[in-house]
This record gives structure tokens, C-alpha cells and sequence, in this order.
């Protein structure tokens, strides 16, 4: 899952070698952290291809109450789409991929500054493709926002079968990069406002494939942290626990 304000790339692996199937999924998540507590919905999907891979996801947030603390709309919207490009999956420089990307999004009447994001890809697996690991160094280029340094260095990771458990996957990313934003809070919820110049979000998932055992491969339970450092308006570090399930379509 990705939040509202989440400037960052992909959550999953981008795989590039053939036999990868494509996938698109849906999560729903409950965000248990002291500043949230809401439900979001992550619609994502991966697919390869001869030229390489795309990624995309579009986050919603529930949080737009009526007088009642009823929620009855969403309260933001937040997308990206990644696109690799890899002509020379045969030969010794396979592992290495192209990349564009671009993010957007809108939250309680105000919009997200969009990102252009250009940079390469370095993947790396073991012998049977059930661990994975992306490194990306990318240039980026914020919207109306200042920038000390405009890039993003990323780390993907996908561990399938955990600990020899059929079903059991960790996964996530970590991200840093720099921009100039503005701090509004602080974790006893102090109006600050303070600047900040860099960034760092990182999202661990683990999920269990539970379906297998009721003849619905589709259906997984699993929960995820969020752990950032000065992201969006929030001074500081953070930890922001959710759980949830995922449907792969």
C-alpha cells in the first residue's frame, strides 16, 4: 500500500526477465497510526513485456466526514506510473533497465506538487526468481518545489516463501530523496512550521497467501509499516502500522 503524499516508486519488484506474469491486485488497508486511522485502497498492477515493464497503482484515501464522523467519500487521491525499458534482455547487461516515471495526486482540496522521476534500474534475483532485489538511481524533478539535490536513490525487495513457508511474502521498498518541504507537526501534534530537505519512507509488507487453503489462490491477509522521516508534513520518524487483505485479480 502507499499513502497520500508518497513520492516514491514502485512497491514491487520490476521484473524484466520473460516468464513474469502480470498482475494487478487490490488492497484494502486499515492505517492504525495516532494521525491517520482510516481506510485506504491501493489498486495496482505490473506487467512485462519484449521492451521491458510497466507499474502503475492509484491510492484513495477514506477520511471526508459528514457531521456525524461518518466517513462517506475519499479524502485523497495519489498515483504513479513507472515505465522500464529493456532492449537487450540478452545480453550480459540484462539486469540493467531504463526508467520513467511520473506521480500526482489531489488531498482535501489541494494538489500534489507531480514528480518526474528518470533514472536506471539494477535487478538482481537468486536461482529461481523467488527473492528478488531492485536497486534505482533516479533523477527527480519535483513540481514548484526547491530541491538541494534533485534525485532519489530506492531499494525494492520480494522474498517469496519465507522461512520455507509456502505462501508467506515479505516485500517493500525504501526510499530517500531530497526536497524542500514544510513541517507542520510534531508526534504531540505541535504546530511547527519547520523546513525540511530531505525525505525517507520506507513500506515492509508481509502477506500469507490463505486462499491456497481454501481453493481461492486470490486471497491474502497481511498487514505493513510504514516508517518515514519527515515525510509529508510530519516532523521526524514515524511508524504507522496497518493490516489488511489483497485480492490478485
Amino acid at each position: 500500500m502507499k499513502k497520500v503524499f508518497l513520492l516514491a516508486v514502485t512497491t514491487a519488484a520490476l521484473l524484466f526477465t520473460q516468464g513474469v506474469k502480470a498482475q494487478t491486485n487490490l488492497q484494502i488497508f486499515y492505517d492504525f497510526g495516532p494521525d491517520r486511522q482510516y481506510v485506504t485502497t491501493t489498486f495496482e498492477g505490473f506487467y512485462n513485456d519484449n521492451w521491458g515493464n510497466t507499474f502503475f497503482f492509484i491510492d484513495h484515501d477514506y477520511n471526508t466526514r459528514d457531521q456525524h464522523n461518518k466517513v462517506y467519500a475519499p479524502s485523497g487521491t495519489y498515483f504513479e506510473v513507472a515505465r522500464c525499458l529493456n532492449f537487450w534482455q540478452d545480453s550480459a547487461l540484462a539486469p540493467l533497465s531504463f526508467q520513467v516515471e511520473y506521480n500526482a495526486g489531489v488531498y482535501e482540496g489541494f494538489t500534489i506538487n507531480s514528480a518526474f522521476l528518470t533514472g536506471f534500474d539494477w535487478f538482481l534475483h537468486n536461482a529461481d526468481f523467488s527473492n528478488t532485489f531492485n536497486f534505482k538511481v533516479l533523477y527527480k524533478k519535483i513540481t514548484y518545489t526547491t530541491q538541494n539535490v534533485p534525485m532519489q536513490f530506492t531499494f525494492v525487495w520480494g522474498m517469496q516463501d519465507l522461512f520455507g513457508v509456502q505462501g508467506l511474502r515479505f516485500s517493500g521498498f525504501a526510499d530517500f530523496w531530497w526536497e524542500d518541504h514544510l513541517l507542520f507537526a510534531d508526534h504531540d501534534g505541535s504546530i511547527l512550521p519547520e523546513t525540511s530537505h530531505t525525505v525517507f519512507i520506507s513500506e515492509p509488507q508481509l502477506w500469507y497467501n490463505l486462499g491456497q487453503h481454501m481453493g481461492v489462490d486470490n486471497f491474502n491477509i497481511g498487514g505493513e509499516v510504514e516508517l518515514s522521516y519527515d515525510f509529508g508534513t510530519s516532523k521526524g520518524f514515524w511508524a504507522r502500522p496497518c493490516l489488511g487483505v489483497k485480492w490478485v485479480f
